[in-house]
């Protein structure tokens, strides 16, 4: 079996976005230590984890004292090579949909080479529009819909304990191919800017209707989930629409005419 101490579990974050009750930061966390996982970061928490929290983790408090704390969810991500964001509610702009089995293998899939992220909304709101186009994936939880609303950590117990379930499963598992050098999230987020600038400046992008556009771009481009090599072309191809390349760089010279005897 697979030390856990080195086992893609341990590069799996747990990010939870403007939590509101510290409670639920400690059950979470409490969740995650069940199931080996250990790492939890919080995006502007409404309150620090405080003594709630430490009751609700009922032991796992090691985890909250190492809980990272950021400002925003680009920072929260940075490194990661896959992102997945847990949402009950279904959007106007089709994300690509899975349930927690799924999404355990996708990410423990991507965490054999480096960290991913499953990303979880407010209590009372989930994940904004922005937030999810942040993520490649969009995870639900298949629910009662006549009464579908889950607990945070009730939610994050589900998907804990499918990433275990799967990790025993392929535990012992190679990889099948080399892993690709997938850009990871602060990288698509300077290739996203660059997009909407670089829209504005050739005139196809309206400034007061273009999220959507944006946001149905962000899914093109993350569905096809490109390396780093691949980024830096599409963005050599942006600065050469936005002008900044020489239209004739690459001219050859033509050939002299031959000489007539």
């Amino acid at each position: 079996m697979t030390d856990p101490e080195t086992s893609p579990l341990a590069r799996i974050r747990f990010v939870l976005v403007e939590t509101t009750h510290t409670g639920n930061i400690g059950a979470v966390a409490r969740a995650m230590k069940n199931m080996g996982l250990r790492r939890l970061h919080l995006v502007s928490p409404r309150q620090p984890p405080d003594a709630e929290a430490m009751a609700r983790a009922s032991g796992a408090d090691d985890l909250l004292a190492a809980a990272e704390v950021h400002p925003d969810l680009v920072s929260a991500l940075a490194g990661c090579r896959r992102v997945i964001g847990s949402s009950a509610r279904h959007r106007a702009v089709a994300w690509p949909l899975v349930e927690p089995p799924a999404a355990a293998r996708l990410l423990l899939e991507e965490a054999r080479h480096g960290d991913v992220a499953l990303v979880f909304g407010r209590e009372c709101s989930g994940l904004s529009n922005d937030e999810l186009a942040r993520c490649q994936y969009l995870a639900h939880i298949p629910t009662d819909p006549d009464f579908s609303s889950l607990n945070l950590a009730a939610a994050a117990q589900v998907f804990a304990y499918e990433l275990r379930r799967v990790w025993l499963e392929q535990a012992d598992a190679a990889p099948a191919a080399a892993p690709r050098d997938l850009a990871p999230s602060e990288a698509l987020e300077g290739f996203f800017a660059h997009l909407d600038q670089t829209l504005l400046d050739i005139g196809f992008a309206d400034p007061e209707q273009s999220s959507k556009l944006g946001r149905r771009l962000r899914r093109l481009f993350q569905r096809a989930e490109p390396d780093r090599t691949e980024l830096n072309i599409l963005r050599g191809i942006l600065s050469a629409a936005q002008g900044r390349k020489s239209p004739g760089r690459f001219a050859r010279a033509a050939a002299p005419a031959p000489r007539e005897e």
